[in-house]
């Protein structure tokens, strides 16, 4: 599947749950879905993310499309001073915020306990992906979940859609 960006009239909400249907990651999905918006290239943006899938690594720490999240508010209010403080608050109060509305919605922001295992996997190689794998992991539908609240803090579409 050649991804840059998604089809007219197709939601980046369902982009990013595609791109994880195709063999990409869950933080790849959620940030390759998003990065061009603020001013990355696809390649560099799949490469950047890859190391978080699986919670990191494959270690099921935090869920990769957390990550993911937490890269796009980076990308977008990041701060590059190391003396402004107030711009540090500010990030690290955005990703605590975007965070939190996961975890209301999931329970937790931990991979293992969002697939339901115990303790990190005894190997760095990925699953094998079947549509045996698709139907019993929650991935895509985390993947939806954190791209619908990048949508509604980063891109501001919740609030657009009341006005």
């Amino acid at each position: 599947m050649e991804i840059g960006i998604p089809e007219p009239g197709k939601s980046r909400v369902d982009y990013a749950a595609c791109l994880f249907k195709s063999g990409y990651n869950c933080a790849q999905s959620v940030f390759a879905a998003y990065a061009d918006l603020f001013g990355m290239e696809r390649q560099t943006a799949l490469r950047m993310s890859s190391a978080m899938g699986g919670g990191i690594g494959r270690m099921r720490e935090i869920c990769g499309a957390v990550s993911a999240m937490a890269m796009l508010a980076g990308l977008k209010e990041g701060n590059d001073d190391p003396e402004n403080e107030e711009a540090k608050a500010h990030i690290y109060a955005l990703v605590r915020d975007m965070s939190a509305k996961f975890k209301e919605k999931e329970g937790t922001l931990i991979c293992r306990e969002l697939l339901g295992i115990d303790g990190m996997e005894e190997s760095a190689k990925p699953t094998v992906r079947t549509p045996e794998f698709y139907a019993t992991r929650p991935c895509a539908r985390l993947i939806a979940e954190a791209a619908e609240i990048i949508e509604e803090v980063l891109l501001d579409k919740k609030s657009e859609q009341n006005r």
